[in-house]
């Protein structure tokens, strides 16, 4: 039998929980016993999620993670309802697609705030009560682009790199502390991302991309490793999409 952590009772706090991944993600780990404490912009959606979860397994919390304190909001939820904080997976972000002069200051602005700042503020905010209990997880979802950033998604893939650097460094700061550092970087992903801003909603690639239950199972996949064991880097392609 494959020695797999268990799942039940563990309180993850987890961005981008309203749409694609995150959404997968929440309904993955409440599938495996887990608790959510949820955070995203969208509260009707938000409030959708909750209900289909069950109150009993997920909290929302209606937030920007480009703000410090909305961050800690959704870290004080999940201690508040359950007493604890086991895991973060920093998922949130956007994507622009088009030339460096494509877009407006304000609009590459958000990019750059929410992709790179928006994570650092969701780790800050989650560490204080895994580094107290001296065991815990810390999930950044990136991207491929990270390593190999392509034309006409300059500053997108930069934000990417700076999250491939930041779960490297913190891979090196905090293991030693028990808490793991895991950096999922998938390939396209056929979710709402960067529609209107690059991509349609009928883009005809979505066929053949990862699917946003892919990379989720993979968040997820690293959750349940032995405390023994860690994934530093996971990226993810599908079979029909080429390296």
């Amino acid at each position: 039998m494959i020695a797999v952590r268990d799942l039940t009772g563990t309180v993850v706090a987890l961005t981008g929980a309203t749409a694609g991944i995150g959404r997968e993600t929440a309904r993955l780990l409440v599938a495996e016993g887990a608790k959510v404490a949820l955070g995203g912009r969208r509260t009707e959606r938000l409030e959708e999620l909750v209900a289909e979860l069950g109150a009993d397994n997920a909290v929302g919390v209606t937030m920007d993670v480009r703000s410090p304190a909305d961050n800690a909001r959704l870290v004080a939820a999940a201690i508040d309802r359950w007493g604890r904080l086991d895991s973060v997976v920093a998922n949130a972000g956007i994507g622009m697609y088009g030339g460096i002069l494509d877009h407006t200051d304000e609009e590459l602005a958000t990019m750059m705030d929410t992709n790179y700042a928006g994570t650092v503020w969701t780790v800050r905010s989650a560490l204080p009560a895994m580094l107290e209990a001296g065991a815990g997880d810390v999930v950044i979802v990136s991207s491929v682009a990270g390593f190999r950033g392509g034309a006409d998604e300059a500053v997108y893939a930069g934000t990417k790199h700076a999250q491939v650097g930041l779960a490297g460094s913190l891979d090196r700061e905090l293991r030693e502390k028990g808490v793991r550092v895991t950096l999922i970087c998938p390939a396209g992903t056929g979710t709402e991302f960067a529609v209107g801003a690059g991509r349609t909603s009928d883009d005809p690639r979505f066929a053949e991309w990862l699917s946003p239950v892919d990379v989720a199972t993979a968040i997820v996949t690293t959750l349940h490793q032995p405390r023994s064991l860690r994934t530093a880097i996971w990226t993810l392609w599908s079979m029909g999409q080429g390296s």
